[in-house]
């Protein structure tokens, strides 16, 4: 009676498994088809979003996500730059090229097509137009990636406050690569020379000012390989009978006048000898001149402040009497172990 129970049972317990596998097969089979279509939807928005030139990381695939740099769109191609052309369909044409010094790239079949200076997007172009001006392809269609890079870095030295190398990958202004070191120094002049790595002339001198009009240095662009050079603010000494003696970089335009010199000083001291202050200067041939100054005549408005250049000593006197400190040659010793001093 026991085997006709389980005989009668057996075909319920078939059924039921059969059921139940069908079951989960459909379930595995609707969870794979919505996995693709997933996967679908990932790659057409990674096509959609990757920039001309530059594919996105496969979000499956190990490691992190490599970020787009801002400048990317503005990258210019230049001799050096390994880029990998992809021609649809057209193994033959398909591969790594190399940018040579002339700025060309060579295909097969083709003559060197000139791309340096040109963005991703627009060597694109000019290489599917050099297909069908030379009769080669009808419809290419290609894609064109930046495999390595030549030089993506300016120098800026000098009176900044990060001086060395900064990373751009296509030109931005002067303006922009200094803010990019941080900005200038208190030292700073109000000359940035700018030394191209191949351009004409091969060096050029720009006045700015911090502060002031930016407009010079705006548009002005800094180019990968290019050397940046923030000049020093030129040095101003006061000596002698002043309350805070010592050297004062001159003001934003470059300009500084004795009476300015004097107030950057702090003044004149209660042992002043007011009538005997005198600026030595520097003479374009070499030689040293003394200027006598009529400090009184300056306060009353009766005679305009003389203007001063880097290098130049304002010194005010103790007394009559000559003193070592108060010889020429003294005066210039000073300056060597004077405090230097900034105005901003």
């Amino acid at each position: 009676m026991h085997s006709s129970i389980v005989s009668s049972i057996r075909p319920v317990l078939r059924a039921a498994a059969l059921g139940l596998l069908g079951v989960l097969l459909a379930i595995a089979q609707q969870s794979a088809a919505l996995s693709q279509v997933a996967q679908q939807n990932t790659n057409q928005q990674n096509k959609a979003t990757a920039p001309e030139g530059h594919t996105l990381p496969n979000p499956n695939a190990q490691g992190s996500v490599i970020s787009v740099p801002e400048d990317f769109a503005g990258l210019k191609l230049a001799p050096g730059f390994l880029v990998n052309v992809v021609v649809y369909d057209e193994p033959d044409f398909t591969g790594p090229t190399r940018i040579d010094n002339d700025g060309n790239i060579n295909l097969a079949f083709l003559k060197p097509i000139h791309v340096a200076g040109d963005t991703v997007g627009q060597a694109k172009e000019r290489i599917q137009q050099a297909f069908r001006d030379q009769g080669i392809l009808k419809h290419p269609q290609i894609s064109l990636d930046v495999q390595q890079f030549a030089t993506t870095s300016a120098t800026v030295i000098g009176e900044v406050q990060i001086p060395g190398k900064v990373e751009l990958l296509a030109p931005h202004s002067l303006l922009e690569v200094i803010g990019m070191t941080g900005g200038e120094t208190g030292l700073a002049g109000n000359e940035i020379e700018l030394k191209r790595a191949d351009g004409d002339p091969p060096t050029k001198t720009y006045h700015y000012a911090r502060g002031g009009d930016t407009s010079a240095i705006r548009d002005v662009m800094v180019h990968p390989g290019d050397t940046v050079i923030v000049k020093r603010s030129g040095i101003v000494y006061v000596l002698g009978a002043v309350n805070r003696p010592g050297g004062y970089a001159m003001q934003e335009q470059g300009e500084l006048n004795v009476a300015q010199a004097i107030s950057l000083a702090q003044g004149l001291s209660l042992q002043a000898k007011v009538g005997a202050l005198r600026v030595v200067q520097h003479r374009p041939d070499g030689q040293i001149a003394e200027v006598p100054i009529s400090y009184k005549k300056i306060m009353d408005g009766k005679e305009a402040p003389l203007n001063l250049a880097a290098g130049d000593i304002v010194y005010v006197p103790v007394s009559r009497t000559k003193t070592v400190l108060g010889s020429t040659v003294g005066l210039i010793g000073q300056t060597s172990a004077a405090a230097i001093y900034t105005t901003r």
